[in-house]
């Protein structure tokens, strides 16, 4: 029992250190995409809508609808966990879901750090 209670409290410390980097509020990478078109000798006439400015959006939702399914995931196999009532093979399903959802979690986080280096290498 006492190992239980310790793999859900490391996994809710887990949980919380890596989505509270989420919540801090540092300076966009796409503001720097403001003058781009200058710089690469276009004229400075640009729209609020142009192609760079939408792909970031873009980039941006797609990571938050990934995040989302994080959670989704997440409580869906705490929920199953929790109703597994001592059936091995439910419990090891949700610890299955749950391995799977932080691996998930994982690739996601890294490629949203490779292309945020790609961008800022490519901006400088």
């Amino acid at each position: 029992m006492k190992t239980k209670i310790k793999n859900i409290f490391v996994l809710m410390c887990l949980v919380v250190v890596l989505i509270l980097p989420y919540f801090v509020f540092a300076q966009s990478p796409l503001d720097k995409l403001s003058d781009v078109g200058v710089k690469g000798g276009y004229s400075g006439v640009t729209s609020e809508n142009d192609l760079v400015t939408n792909a970031g959006k873009i980039v941006s939702i797609f990571f938050s609808i990934l995040g989302i399914i994080f959670v989704v995931l997440m409580l869906y196999a705490g929920y199953n966990y929790m109703i597994a009532a001592g059936d091995q093979s439910k419990v090891d399903k949700a610890l299955s879901t749950i391995r799977r959802a932080i691996i998930g979690l994982i690739i996601t986080v890294g490629s949203y750090a490779i292309s945020n280096f790609v961008l800022f290498k490519l901006l400088n």
